[in-house]
């Protein structure tokens, strides 16, 4: 789960806007010149969000993963069984492989060595014919030449076919021309690059989230041996931070790792696994159960994490509730009176790894984020029918085990169906029906209003009092949030935090949810920058997450930022003295610059102690205003954080907080 900066202007604004006539008076001109051919690598750098999805973070890391992934690919033929990431003190990272290396020769079209046309040429690849790669991401063909045209500088070490071969470019252009070194008993491919910094927010890497990138790909090629090394600052010891990921079950460690990392019971001691391949493909599936009540399925096509899923997802779960109902139904655990178990009560407490390989993967949408090959849907689908029915009548104890799991949720569904319908009947949950605490706004259109979830009825209070009523609802938080980690979702309908919530979003919840039905584009959670305020934060993305995933995903959750700090100067009597801190050094920034003397820092304890007028300038202000977008880069991580954080283990939670929490000795954990 991360969370992204977001800084606006006003949606509303009071100012007319130019008119038709003003705007004509402008007199652009717009004829052939104005039509730009962009060449080589330069549309790359015109345009970088257009091949590495943005500038921040996220695009940075992106490039590491277009070079590693390269090395995953010659993995996958075979020829790969070492790969190593190396974060530099220049802020540079490099990459060595023990694959073929590219080919360097002549290439016959373009008349230089092939491999500058790699790292020089759009969609210059060795992925497109089917004879270097069985199987790959995909017809990308743009990794090496986008890191190449985003960078300050790249430098190659190339050995291949007894030959070593260096090149250096900058700035996408060949800086030190390709030259041959000779000969050499060495093979694989090197490279180094330092991220352009006129071209990225920020050039920093975070060893941490390289370090989940690179534990999924080692995980999903078993055996293969990834490595990580941090060489920008040495360790109390004098020794870099360093992880070495080889993982010999493959996606069966995987499983093992989910589970481990969720700290729940697992109903049965080993990890199922089914593996079936013809000459075109290859598919992988690796499940376990445990105590939880919810369930972690991830799929891949060619390593690539499918997060919307795909045919390969959708043949796995129907299988898997077939094989489940007709085995209760054949050894009368589910009697002649039982509904069959639907695919959410088969899935409770479900870890699951689905990983196919295909020569010819059809990806929908640029992000590949969903398998679209209608023939993984049956091979999976076969698979799965055919290897766990064959499983569970050879292992009946885990059978009925899961089955009875199964069973409970099922009841449990059936509870929260009976509940929902008893909140219905009270007219808690139609549609025309708003909680009487909410204070909505005048817009009715979702793409222009805003609800904000405020802790506590004084800062409410003032939240109703200094908002924009156009296009800014407030709904008081009170009593308390319900951790729906350690509950099923009946319990949510009797939570006297969560049901106005449900409300006033009016899409729904579990099998009802319906993302059309929103009734606010922005979702904007305003606690107390304290421990309690955290916990209220967690709390409701916990429900989120769990219930309403979707706007996650969609991005419309963000937290508020209030101010921590108010500093002035003594004796002023101008408003006109006051700034905002958001942070300690902030606040050690504004007080030097304000000159240091008689300067006082008034540090906020909770969102009521603002008037209406400091909350809206401070945090409600879409002008003036930060607020934090949560987002969904890595599912596994923030499944491991959910169960860590709100689940049963103390111990666990309490290691995390001491790790990562400034005021630790604040929590009662």
């Amino acid at each position: 789960m991360e969370t992204a900066i977001e800084t606006e202007n006003a949606i509303f604004s009071d100012t007319p806007g130019d008119t038709l006539d003003e705007r004509a008076a402008e007199k652009h001109v717009y004829d052939e010149n104005q039509i730009q051919v962009l060449e080589g690598l330069e549309a790359v750098r015109k345009r970088p969000g257009m091949y590495i999805g943005s500038t921040s973070a996220r695009g940075l890391h992106h490039l590491v993963y277009e070079i590693v992934d390269n090395s995953i690919d010659e993995a996958l033929a075979g020829r790969c069984d070492r790969i190593e990431v190396t974060l530099h003190p220049d802020n540079s990272v490099s990459v060595r492989d023990d694959g073929r290396g590219i080919p360097s020769g002549i290439h016959p079209k373009m008349g230089i060595p092939t491999l500058e046309v790699v790292y020089t040429v759009l969609h210059a690849g060795g992925k497109f014919g089917g004879e270097g790669y069985k199987y790959s991401g995909g017809l990308h063909g743009v990794g090496a030449s986008v890191v190449n045209a985003l960078s300050e500088w790249v430098e190659i070490d190339n050995c291949h076919e007894g030959r070593r071969y260096t090149e250096r470019f900058e700035r996408g252009i060949v800086a030190r021309p390709f030259r041959d070194e000779g000969p050499t008993d060495r093979h694989g491919l090197y490279v180094r690059f330092k991220p352009d910094a006129t071209v990225f927010e920020e050039v920093v890497f975070d060893y941490d989230t390289l370090l989940r990138r690179l534990r999924e790909q080692a995980f999903l090629n078993g055996g293969v041996n990834i490595s990580l090394r941090d060489e920008r600052a040495p360790l109390e010891d004098g020794t870099y931070r360093e992880d070495d990921l080889l993982y010999e079950g493959g996606i069966r460690s995987f499983v093992e790792y989910i589970n481990a990392q969720k700290g729940s019971e697992l109903i049965h001691p080993d990890v199922i696994y089914m593996k079936a391949s013809s000459e075109n493909w290859v598919a992988e599936v690796a499940m376990q159960y445990n105590d939880s009540y919810t369930e972690a399925v991830l799929t891949f096509a060619n390593n690539i994490n499918t997060v919307e899923g795909g045919t390969h997802e959708v043949g796995f779960k129907t299988a898997l509730t077939k094989v489940f109902n007709d085995y209760g139904r054949k050894y009368g655990i589910l009697k002649d009176s039982d509904k069959n178990l639907s695919g959410e009560d088969v899935r409770e407490g479900l870890s699951a790894v689905v990983s196919v390989k295909l020569t010819e993967a059809q990806f929908e949408g640029q992000t590949k984020g969903k398998l679209g090959n209608s023939e993984m849907r049956t091979h999976v689908y076969n698979l799965v029918a055919t290897k766990l029915a064959e499983y569970l009548e050879e292992n009946p104890t885990v059978g009925k085990a899961v089955l009875e799991k199964s069973l409970a949720a099922y009841r449990a569904r059936e509870a929260a169906r009976k509940a929902r319908e008893a909140t219905r009947r009270k007219g808690l949950l139609e549609g025309s029906t708003l909680p009487g605490k909410l204070r909505d706004c005048q817009e009715k259109s979702a793409e222009f209003t805003e609800l904000y979830l405020v802790e506590g009825d004084s800062a409410g209070g003032s939240a109703m009092q200094g908002r924009n009523s156009r296009y800014q609802a407030i709904l008081p938080m009170r009593g308390k949030v319900l951790n729906v980690e350690k509950t099923r979702l009946d319990k949510v309908y009797s939570n006297q935090s969560l049901i106005p919530i449900i409300q006033a979003l009016g899409c729904g919840i579990g099998e009802e949810f319906d993302p059309a039905k929103l009734r606010y584009g922005k979702i904007i959670i305003m606690a107390d920058a304290d421990v309690d305020g955290s916990h209220i934060r967690i709390l409701l993305l916990t429900f989120f997450f769990r219930h309403m995933k979707q706007l996650i995903e969609d991005g419309h959750i963000y937290f508020a930022q209030p101010p921590l700090y108010k500093i002035y100067r003594k004796g002023a009597n101008s408003a006109a003295s006051e700034r905002y801190a958001f942070s300690d050094e902030e606040r050690d920034a504004i007080i030097a610059e304000m000159g240091g003397k008689n300067i006082e820092a008034d540090r906020y304890k909770g969102l009521g102690e603002m008037d209406p007028e400091q909350l809206w300038e401070t945090t409600m202000d879409p002008a003036r205003r930060t607020i934090l977008r949560v987002t969904v880069e890595d599912a596994i991580a923030c499944d491991e954080m959910f169960s860590l954080l709100m689940g049963d283990k103390v111990e666990p939670r309490r290691e995390f907080i001491e790790q990562n929490a400034k005021f630790a000795e604040n929590l009662d954990v």
